[in-house]
Formats: structure tokens, C-alpha cells, sequence
């Protein structure tokens, strides 16, 4: 069953589906890709691995309704002598139950167009994740990275398909849209192809940069999206009676509930 979006499924954005989906379109790209790049290129399929803490894991061990202090609400004498710094005779508090801040050790494919024989990086393709978008050391980790390449003869291919968090920088832009495509060629750096995009439109087909004089294939991302929803099944998972998670705006979420009706997920 196809998605029943024109373009990006919102659906697809829940951070409990997009990991397994980030997966199944990555894999997808390389293998659309290889059989047209034979035999100069071949598209390799990379791992990211990186540790992060868990969000909301800044204060250790302090419950928020904990107010330590004295009946005068200053901290009580030090001196030895102080006797109401000695209470012997009161039972020992109760341990509280805390939560600490835990490692999360992320993994993020991600595509390189190589060159058969040297092995030279030609194109990376990025497919953007939340936390590459979050501030934190996924974000901290993926913008280094991506100054590496923007710095060397390698291209870049940046898919954005992901509402939530503040999009990648890009120098005296003022474009808002809900996500983005990003082709920038080496040789035309620091310009670069933008395609911004909205929840109604359909994903644009971007070329693919290779090396000067090479024919470039292109990438048909809502083809691909399409395929990828179909062989993961997510219609069996996604459940179109709630609404999507990151939220929409109210607009937007008007014209979700109007398509959603129109296909016939709901009444």
C-alpha cells in the first residue's frame, strides 16, 4: 500500500520509526545508484558511531521539589560547638530513587561515491537525522564533518527530511520550509543548490555530482521513499488516528487530516 502523502509522510518522522526507515532509504539510494554508476563509481554504505548523553540528564541526582535549609533559611552554624548541627537521635532519610545520565553509543549510515581502484571520495550523501539536528554531540559531531567536506574537493548531497530542529547552516539565507535538499559541487563552492520544500510538495529529483565530463544519474528521493515505506510495511505500523509526532502546526495539521481523509485512513 503506497504512503498517502504527496511528498514527505510525516508519520515516517516519529522518532521510533525514523531510525529503522533512515536505514531502509539509505540502503535503497546505494542500491538505485550502483547499477548507474558501473563501472567508474560505486556507492559504499558508511557507519557513524559516536556517544551521546540522554536529553534532560543535566542535573544528577536532584529531585525538583528538593529544597535543602534550615528553619531560617540560611545553612546552619558550622562551629563544633553548635549543637543543632547533631541530630543522633533522628532516623536516617530514606534513600530517593534517581535516575543519572547514561552514554548512548548512536549509529548514523550514512552513502560515499567512491572511485573503483583509488578509492577516492567523490560525493558523500548525508540523510540528516534528529540527532544531527538537536543540539548535542550528534550536531557537534555531523557540523564537523560537514566543514570537512565543504573545505575539500569532495561534494556534498544533504537530505533533510526531518521537521524538527533547527536546519543546517546556510550563510545569509532566510528560506523557511519544512525540509530541505542540499547539492553542493566542489567546484562551485560557496554557492550551492538548495531545494527547499514543504509538507504538500512532492520530493524533488536532484542530480548527482561526479567528477567534470562524467554523466550524472539522477535521484528520485519520493520514488525511493515510496519503496521504502512499501517494503518496510509501514502501513501495518504507522497509526493514522493520532496525530504526527514531531507536531504540526495548526495549518498544517489541517491539511494532514483533509489528505489522511481523502485517501481513506480516516472517516
Amino acid at each position: 500500500m503506497p504512503s498517502p502523502f504527496p511528498g514527505m509522510n510525516p508519520y515516517l518522522e516519529h522518532p521510533r520509526v525514523w531510525p529503522e526507515f533512515h536505514k531502509w532509504l539509505v540502503t535503497l539510494i546505494a542500491e538505485t545508484l550502483n547499477p548507474l554508476l558501473r563501472p567508474k563509481y560505486r556507492v559504499a554504505i558508511e557507519e557513524r558511531v559516536y556517544q551521546s548523553w540522554a536529553e534532560d540528564s543535566l542535573l544528577v541526582g536532584i529531585p525538583d521539589n528538593a529544597v535543602v535549609q534550615s528553619s531560617k533559611g540560611k545553612f546552619p552554624d558550622a562551629s563544633p560547638d553548635n549543637s543543632s548541627a547533631v541530630a543522633l537521635a533522628t532516623p536516617p532519610p530514606q534513600p530517593v530513587k534517581v535516575t543519572l545520565p547514561a552514554p548512548e553509543t548512536t549509529r548514523e549510515w550514512y552513502l560515499e561515491v567512491r572511485t573503483v581502484g583509488t578509492d577516492e571520495v567523490v560525493t558523500a550523501i548525508e540523510l540528516l537525522s534528529p540527532s544531527n539536528k538537536r543540539p548535542g554531540a550528534g550536531r557537534v559531531s555531523y557540523e564537523a564533518k560537514r566543514q570537512l567536506i565543504l573545505g575539500s574537493l569532495t561534494h556534498l548531497i544533504e537530505i533533510d527530511l526531518l521537521r524538527q530542529g533547527p536546519p543546517m547552516p546556510i550563510a545569509r539565507n532566510g528560506i523557511l520550509s519544512h525540509y530541505r535538499l542540499l547539492v553542493s559541487r566542489s567546484e562551485s563552492r560557496p554557492q550551492a543548490d538548495l531545494y527547499a520544500f514543504n509538507l504538500p510538495d512532492a520530493i524533488p529529483t536532484i542530480p548527482l555530482p561526479l567528477k567534470a565530463g562524467d554523466a550524472e544519474p539522477f535521484l528520485d528521493l519520493q520514488a525511493l521513499l515510496q519503496v521504502a515505506y512499501d517494503r518496510g510495511s509501514y502501513d501495518l505500523i504507522l497509526d493514522y488516528d493520532r496525530n504526527p509526532v514531531p507536531a504540526l502546526a495548526p495549518n498544517d495539521l489541517t491539511w494532514v487530516e483533509a489528505q489522511l481523509v481523502e485517501q481513506g485512513f480516516r472517516s
